[in-house]
């Protein structure tokens, strides 16, 4: 009787792998030159950090787009991690599901506050 170990290897997962660490890695860097971009801007800023010279950080158009699109990286850089998480360890697909259904739930509802609040600025 002869073994074959290789030919009908089955493969469970959704086959995210490449793309999904892409996308974190991608995001975050996007995330980091956010951070960096605030940071020289407080750190360069004259006089007390108050209420008006945060909300004048975010006043330029180009800082609300840049913001925007972080804020859109964060969610699914959170979407992804999440996600992953829960496909790894909560195995009954029901208790999944709702679980990824809560989280994109929760996910949009943060970042629509977080859009709100740039935009009222």
């Amino acid at each position: 009787m002869s073994v074959n170990y290789g030919s009908k290897r089955i493969v469970s997962g959704a086959h995210y792998g490449l793309r999904d660490w892409l996308a974190q890695r991608v995001t975050a860097v996007l995330m980091a030159l956010f951070t960096l971009i605030v940071l020289a801007q407080v750190i360069f800023s004259r006089g007390p950090i108050g209420y008006d010279q945060w909300a004048g950080i975010f006043a330029s158009q180009w800082m609300k787009v840049l913001t925007f699109s972080v804020i859109v990286a964060l969610t699914y850089h959170v979407w992804v991690g999440i996600r992953d998480v829960f496909m790894d360890y909560i195995k009954p697909v029901g208790i999944r599901l709702v679980l990824q259904i809560f989280s994109i739930v929760w996910l949009v509802g943060c970042a629509g506050w977080a859009l709100q609040v740039l935009w009222r600025l």
